[in-house]
């Protein structure tokens, strides 16, 4: 199994991808003298007999009351206690790893003043792969994913619930069964693991992944849909992209004229009178480029703030700043930028099957079945595409737009970047089914031009599902065929060689 080498600061995508997908971690050596440092000032602080927020006060509206020092324990677990109020289903695994790994990297960053062993503690549910269970309700993305990251931090105090060996136990069952003893919390720890932006984070770059892996396939399920249409590549043409100068359509356009090089059906119909394609294939690199802009600036954003230290206060040489980190709303409009671009990849390709189901338009047999009439083919796989673009438009209204004050108007306006990774998740998971229907759809209408065949590159594609998936030439139960097309595109199957060009 890989191992990543996390230096705080310096994470990319590609080790978060490894991280989501199960790597092994570890912290570089560097980021422990930080940690301890940072934790010395925190010692420093009380010495001190100074008054710092988060160290020796209340929290929120509660921030001028001072604890008294012999109570400074109490108050930390009580504030893991009283946060851990979230609902719904749990996260899912990958992202919960993602944001444990995200927490480290942020303690790592040495300005939130926790001691090296709840580091380690962190670092050691990731390798015994025991995670706590973590509902997915309950952050509105601002002072922190606060009741999120108190589930993920109650089980270093006994607390909570943890997945262990597939079975959800106590998360006292699972520290005994680990060889390990609850942690007690000294002063600041409890706010440094729930303040910041971890969660929204972790969600946002899991539904950012599964996007970058819908884009490819949606590439290639036009590239197909384009040679089972018999289109014309001449919109791709580098020079009409070139007049234009958007990035993103230069790249989509370029991978449209390597995917459908030297087809042999573009060649049978090459001084044709056609003159033009419907939009959802002429414009392909214009609105998928569009698409892929979208993506990349949205993977900066995420990427930066996966390497930053969110809590509050931030210590700076015996200083505590108290400002604002945990604040999501980077994380939010990365998250609502996802959500678009995905209802967009999924809103193309499902034109692309409407036109392909439609003998007026495509020159196919009528929804894409011999014999129709008795057989009904594509017709309704289309309808289940058209249903989960609907869903995707309703969805994609922007979570960003909406803030709720709380606690007692202290943090009167937040961010929603947790509701905005999840819906562009969903979204994201949809768009997937509306590619995979279109890359069974094209892969019948290449079908009808045997002999001839598409592309090197799309025939390759075009194997893979039909080793998986045969022409349809009767009517059958398409479910689990639907099922497999939408798995595939969610894997990455079919596309890994493109994602390796556009996403680094």
């Amino acid at each position: 199994m890989d191992l990543v080498t996390l230096i705080p600061g310096a994470v990319s995508l590609a080790d978060l991808r490894a991280i989501g997908a199960g790597a092994r971690v570890e912290l570089a050596d560097s980021a422990w003298d930080a940690i301890g440092a940072a934790a010395a000032q925190v010692g420093a602080i009380l010495a001190s007999g100074r008054t710092v927020y988060g160290v020796n006060t209340g929290f929120g509206l509660l921030a001028q009351t001072r604890i008294a020092d012999e109570r400074l324990g109490e108050l930390q677990r009580n504030l893991i206690l009283s946060h851990s109020c979230g609902l719904g289903e749990p996260l899912d695994r990958s992202i919960v790893r993602l944001l444990i790994a995200l927490k480290v990297i942020g303690l790592g960053r040495g300005h939130s003043g926790v001691r090296r062993v709840i580091v380690e503690r962190l670092l050691a549910f990731l390798e015994a792969d025991v995670l706590p269970v973590i509902p997915s309700q309950g952050s509105v993305g601002a002072s922190g994913d606060l009741a999120p990251l108190a589930h993920m931090s109650a089980p270093l105090i006994g607390e909570g619930a943890m997945l262990l060996d597939g079975e959800v136990v106590p998360a006292s069952v699972a520290l005994e069964r680990l060889g390990l003893e609850p942690l007690v919390l000294g002063p600041k720890e409890g706010l440094a693991l729930i303040n910041g932006t971890q969660v929204s984070t972790a969600i946002a770059l899991d539904a950012l992944f599964t996007s970058e892996r819908v884009f490819a396939a949606a590439l290639v399920a036009g590239g197909l849909s384009t040679d089972a249409l018999k289109g014309t590549d001449v919109p791709f043409d580098a020079r009409i992209h070139a007049a234009r100068g958007q990035p993103g359509q230069i790249a989509v356009a370029e991978i449209m004229r390597v995917l459908l090089a030297d087809s042999e059906i573009r060649s049978s119909h090459a001084d044709c009178g056609k003159v033009q394609d419907p939009y959802s294939f002429r414009c392909q690199p214009q609105v998928m480029g569009a698409v892929l802009d979208l993506l990349r600036h949205a993977a900066r954003t995420l990427e930066t703030e996966a390497n930053a230290a969110t809590d509050n206060p931030l210590l700076f040489d015996e200083e505590a700043l108290s400002g604002g980190n945990f604040h999501a709303q980077p994380i939010a409009f990365a998250a609502d930028m996802l959500a678009m671009a995905c209802c967009e990849i999924g809103s193309m390709s499902e034109r692309r099957t409407a036109v392909l189901v439609d003998p007026k338009l495509s020159g196919l047999p009528p929804f894409l079945v011999a014999d129709s009439g008795v057989n009904s083919g594509f017709m309704i796989a289309h309808v289940t595409a058209a249903a989960l673009v609907s869903e995707n438009k309703s969805l994609a209204f922007p979570a960003s737009v909406d803030t709720v004050p709380t606690s007692a108007g202290q943090e009167d306006h937040v961010s929603m970047a947790t509701h905005a990774g999840t819906k562009a998740r969903r979204i994201a998971g949809n768009a997937a089914g509306v590619v995979g229907i279109e890359l069974l759809a094209a892969c019948q209408g290449v079908d009808f031009h045997t002999p001839l065949k598409s592309s090197q590159r799309l025939e390759v594609a075009r194997a893979a599902v039909r080793a998986e998936i045969p022409h349809l030439a009767s009517d059958r139960y398409l479910a689990p065929e639907l099922e497999w097309a939408k798995r595939a595109v969610l894997d990455g199957m079919l596309t890994g060689e493109i994602e390796g060009v556009l996403f680094q």
